[in-house]
């Protein structure tokens, strides 16, 4: 298999099946991130024939009678049948309609179970593709893209780089919408600053409420020494807030929103995960964040966060 790097996909694709599309990211801008930092390029589209050849290899080993064999001896299914794929890479959604489309041709033609694909999208991949692009990549199985937003604050999605304001967010996720293509959200809690977490999940969820993604998934700031958000902590120009405030961000965030939404945070950011659906579940998950609150102090809470070796 042609993967480079780290391989990096959402919780909830754990059963997909993953396909390099493309390695690096577009933008590799913002102040946070260090996902990609062991890469020695910024961005790299592979090759068709590679993906091809990938997809060759799964379906051998799929179909192989000593994998099948094997997998009848340990008692567990002798065929696996994907129903989604999953591209890896920072945004493989940049690549233009035309090869995201043959990509699917390729992903149909060697598993005709895979009813949708999915990968990461940054909301200015979404502004190069015309509405009729859109809709032409939803009949080919594009669906549940999954798209780091962070937040709806403009404040720190300037100050962090992020390279798109929340009314960006608002325009290319209600083309989405029109596309009839899904979406699920990254929320970054914490991005806001100390101090500003809960003025920052309001904004947030003024932001979501306008628009119908699937599902919300929050993740924890964790801040490594090699990113330039650190530089900006050691020069004085920025300040993290305390683990205690971050997850009162949270209960702001899903006190806020009144989308019916499936909000999840079980990334190892999180030293504690839970899901739930909105709005039904939100007295339950404000109890389990309250639990965390009351049970961890803050030193607790920030050792996870200080021995967090990698996302």
């Amino acid at each position: 298999m042609h993967f480079t790097g780290t391989i990096w996909r959402p919780p909830y694709e754990a059963a997909s099946l993953l396909i390099e599309a493309t390695a690096g990211c577009t933008h590799h801008r913002c102040k946070f991130c260090t996902l990609y930092d062991d890469l020695p390029f910024p961005f790299r589209m592979s090759p068709l024939e590679d993906i091809e050849s990938d997809l060759l290899e799964v379906q051998t080993m799929v179909h192989s009678p000593l994998d099948r064999l094997s997998a009848a001896l340990r008692g567990q299914p002798q065929e696996h049948r994907f129903a989604r794929a999953f591209l890896t890479g920072a945004n493989p959604f940049v690549l233009n309609a035309p090869r995201l489309e043959e990509i699917a041709r390729l992903i149909g033609r060697y598993f005709p179970s895979c009813r949708s694909i999915g990968c990461f999208a940054r909301v200015t991949d979404i502004g190069l593709k015309t509405d009729g692009e859109l809709e032409s990549l939803r009949k080919a199985g594009y669906d549940g893209l999954t798209i780091g937003v962070e937040t709806g604050d403009p404040e720190a999605l300037t100050f962090m780089d992020k390279g798109y304001t929340p009314e960006e967010v608002l325009k290319q996720c209600q083309r989405l919408d029109q596309a009839g293509i899904g979406y699920r959200f990254f929320y970054l809690t914490g991005i806001s600053g100390a101090g500003r977490g809960a003025q920052g999940a309001r904004k947030s969820a003024e932001l979501f409420n306008q628009l119908h993604p699937q599902l919300i998934g929050s993740s924890m700031l964790t801040i490594y020494p090699e990113s330039r958000l650190y530089q900006e902590i050691q020069a004085g120009r920025w300040t993290e807030p305390s683990e205690l405030e971050k997850l009162n961000e949270l209960k702001t965030l899903i006190a806020h929103l009144e989308i019916p939404v499936v909000f999840a945070a079980l990334g190892a950011s999180n030293l504690f995960q839970f899901q739930g659906h909105l709005p039904e579940d939100r007295e339950a998950l404000f109890a389990q964040i309250e639990d965390v609150c009351h049970h961890m102090s803050e030193p607790e809470l920030r050792e996870y966060r200080t021995t967090l070796r990698h996302l």
